[in-house]
């Protein structure tokens, strides 16, 4: 089902379930997610939407503007960067002191390389035990391609930049990589183990290939 809000023609992922309300959400994709009683009428649906347009339409320029090329770092004790999907100034992650901005730019990187390794040291045991897997090791890494991998001795690694992330996207990556371990290849066993898992695991992968650009030193 489609709908025109202003200039920009919308379709509706719409799920009906035992609820008595209609509730929309827009995902960090810009897609808008329908939640709706079983039953209700297509007219019906379309109405609350349209009684909705103006917070629609804020939403979505939202998204688009965020979307923009990234501005550049200011590496001072205000400047603005992204840890686990918000943003803090810099020196609510590390100390700043009388440093300069590259070494400014180097602690920060760390403080990403570390923070990351606590965070899916934390997170990764859990959906270990649910795919019955277990890595030989992993690692946190830099690269400009992947967000992780997963080699033939079964070794994960990480990209540091997953630390700008919300926790639920590091989960992603954790799972996607976890997986590889019982199927190497992405063929179809692969993305249904995976969606056994976490069922909206798209979500997840459009928020990396739309914002993935801005997690970013």
């Amino acid at each position: 089902m489609q709908i025109q809000i202003g200039d920009q023609t919308l379709t509706l992922n719409i799920q009906y379930s035992k609820r008595k309300k209609i509730s929309l959400q827009i995902d960090g994709a810009g897609r808008l997610n329908v939640k709706a009683p079983k039953g209700t009428a297509d007219e019906v649906i379309l109405h609350a939407v349209q009684g909705h347009s103006a917070w629609i339409t804020e939403k979505l320029r939202g998204l688009e503007a965020a979307r923009q090329v990234p501005q550049p770092k200011e590496y001072q004790e205000e400047g603005s960067f992204l840890y686990l999907g918000k943003e803090y100034p810099l020196h609510k992650l590390i100390e700043t002191g009388e440093q300069d901005a590259e070494a400014l730019k180097l602690e920060l990187k760390k403080f990403y390389f570390n923070s990351l390794k606590k965070v899916i040291a934390g997170r990764m045991p859990q959906y270990q035990n649910q795919l019955k897997v277990k890595p030989k090791s992993f690692e946190i890494v830099e690269s400009r391609t992947k967000w992780g991998s997963c080699s033939a001795d079964k070794k994960l690694t990480f990209n540091y930049r997953l630390a700008m992330a919300p926790p639920e996207v590091i989960d992603y990556v954790i799972i996607h990589e976890l997986c590889h371990l019982l199927h190497m290849n992405h063929d179809r066993s692969f993305w249904r183990r995976l969606g056994s898992i976490m069922p909206d695991y798209k979500d997840k992968e459009e928020f990396l290939a739309r914002f993935g650009g801005f997690m970013t030193l």
